[in-house]
């Protein structure tokens, strides 16, 4: 019994510290730009971009004076001694201007580390903030 409750002890320090890293990372980091594709369909404007490693709830995405935006929270920064360390887990945020004819609703979903946002035709006379199913 004394182990198991050592080994109790052990994982919630462990995420104590990652809870403390990640707070710490957040508090001093500047989001990530991301790379995106943007296609116009028949029906809606496309954009595609990688957010690896954060979930639907990490994500907001808002429509305003014709610019879509989306952002995600840091999701977790563990601390590592890295031999290479080119990207976090999260902490992303762009910003794209939104051509005219679109911007009369948003869609989004998040799967596989890909944010795939729908901007619908037409024109919202208030701005939209929604997060990915």
């Amino acid at each position: 019994m004394a182990d198991a409750a050592r080994t109790d002890t052990a994982a919630t320090a462990a995420r104590d510290d990652v809870k403390a890293a990640t707070a710490e990372a957040a508090r001093t980091m500047a989001p990530q730009s991301v790379p995106v594709r943007m296609w116009e369909t028949s029906g809606a404007l496309v954009i595609v971009a990688p957010l690896p490693a954060v979930t639907a709830e990490d994500v907001t995405i808002d429509l305003r004076d014709g610019e879509l935006s989306f952002r995600a929270e840091l999701r977790s920064a563990p601390r590592r001694d890295y031999l290479i360390d080119e990207w976090d887990f999260g902490g992303y945020a762009r910003t794209v201007a939104v051509p005219d004819g679109y911007g009369g609703g948003v869609e989004a979903s998040l799967n596989s580390g890909q944010l795939a946002i729908r901007v619908l035709p037409g024109r919202s006379a208030e701005p939209l903030t929604i997060r990915p199913t």
